[in-house]
């Protein structure tokens, strides 16, 4: 599953952060879409601000570099 979003320039230097979601805390909506995935990886601002959700963090940490972001993994 992979939502599309719009990437704009974050608030920090260029940098996004990579972390694990559990979709059981998104949207309805989402959650129809995951289809028995657990957990999905977003991509988001140092302000919070959701950029995309991936089902992969491999594909996560790519997406991050070819939209010219720095990528930085949040546990």
């Amino acid at each position: 599953m992979n939502t599309r979003y719009e990437f704009s320039e974050p608030s920090g230097k260029g940098i996004v952060f990579i972390r694990p979601v559990a979709v059981a805390d998104l949207p309805e909506a989402i959650q129809l879409e995951a289809e028995g995935i657990e957990t999905l990886y977003e991509v988001c601002t140092d302000k919070g601000a959701r950029l995309a959700l991936v089902k992969d963090r491999g594909m996560a940490f790519i997406l991050a570099r070819q939209n010219d972001f720095a990528p930085v993994s949040v546990h």
